[in-house]
């Protein structure tokens, strides 16, 4: 599979060196305004393939996304955000006018895959600005939430997390949905596996568990001023699925038709993923107090992305 990644900073050369190492691309193109630092990048990217799989590693301009089955878009023009991610709309929407523009000409065919914050927002924007179908539109969404809601579980319980089933919805970003009433251990509910364990899950430790899982970015974030081996990971299980046509369900950020009334909004819902995209999603049964959230979360998200589509119209 050949890759593009639009971004060459910590996230881009991280799943550069996430795809290319675990054989998920054959070909990846690094494109980036800093020409350097994006040609540094692959030749160290490279080296460190000599010693595991074959893969070919470039930088490149847009032209050379040409044939790309995925567009990873990475790259960040408004890197810095004090309280939550969706400050950053305006300076990425400006920077997508620039970018999306040039993969839909050079790689009309490929699936865009978003990571740039505030995601779901930004899935958005590409879906404007590409003209691709919806399902060749996808974005990270909540699916490295999900994984650490399952690391989180997984530790506080003592199993491994591969072994649980747990979500997390809705916004990638403070409005995200933990649902705790999806959440199984095989096909035990988790409470009584809680139980079982010796462990006790009451509203407490529910409610710091799921603190946790969505402040935890800002205590990577503040502790090292990025996080990218948890997205990267992220993006590549989503490259994978669509190169192995794997038709596997994950929470990655699409559009969707109708939320509870709203319509057209981008957020998290369970996705299954192959080698054309989205092929379904699905709502999970949830509480109501759990659909209330969701709700509230595609309402806060509707209302960023038309103030997205607004600066669209003015730029």
């Amino acid at each position: 599979m050949k890759v593009g990644i639009v971004g060459a900073g910590l996230v881009g050369s991280t799943t550069a060196y996430t795809l290319a190492i675990e054989g998920t691309a054959s070909e990846i193109v690094l494109v980036d305004i800093n020409k350097i630092r994006a040609e540094a990048e692959a030749d160290d990217i490279t080296h460190a393939t000599a010693f595991k799989q074959d893969c070919r590693i470039i930088e490149g301009d847009y032209k050379d996304l040409e044939g790309a089955d995925v567009v990873i878009i990475t790259a960040d023009g408004a890197p810095n955000f004090n309280n939550s991610r969706l400050e950053l709309v305006n300076g990425n929407t400006k920077m997508f006018e620039t970018i999306i523009p040039y993969i839909a000409t050079y790689a009309p065919f490929s699936i865009i895959i978003v990571t740039t914050n505030p995601v779901d927002v930004m899935t958005s924007v590409a879906l404007k600005l590409s003209g691709f179908p919806e399902n060749r539109v996808i974005g990270s969404g909540t699916v490295l939430d999900t994984a650490r809601f399952r690391s989180l579980l997984g530790q506080y319980l003592g199993i491994s997390p591969k072994s649980l089933h747990a979500l997390v919805l809705g916004e990638h970003g403070d409005s995200a949905v933990v649902s705790w009433s999806t959440a199984r251990v095989g096909a035990m509910d988790i409470e009584e596996f809680a139980r079982d364990m010796g462990k006790e899950l009451n509203d407490a430790n529910k409610k710091k568990i799921a603190e946790e899982v969505v402040q935890i970015a800002y205590k990577i974030y503040h502790g090292k001023k990025a996080t990218y081996y948890g997205i990267a990971g992220a993006l590549s299980t989503i490259c994978k699925a669509i190169a192995k046509d794997e038709k596997r369900v994950l929470t990655v950020s699409a559009r969707h038709g109708n939320i509870d009334g709203l319509h057209d909004v981008c957020l998290s819902l369970p996705t299954v993923i192959g080698k054309d995209g989205v092929i379904r999603t699905m709502l999970p049964r949830l509480s109501p107090e759990e659909m209330q959230k969701l709700k509230t979360s595609a309402e806060i998200l509707c209302g960023v992305q038309q103030q997205a589509c607004a600066l669209l119209k003015e730029l």
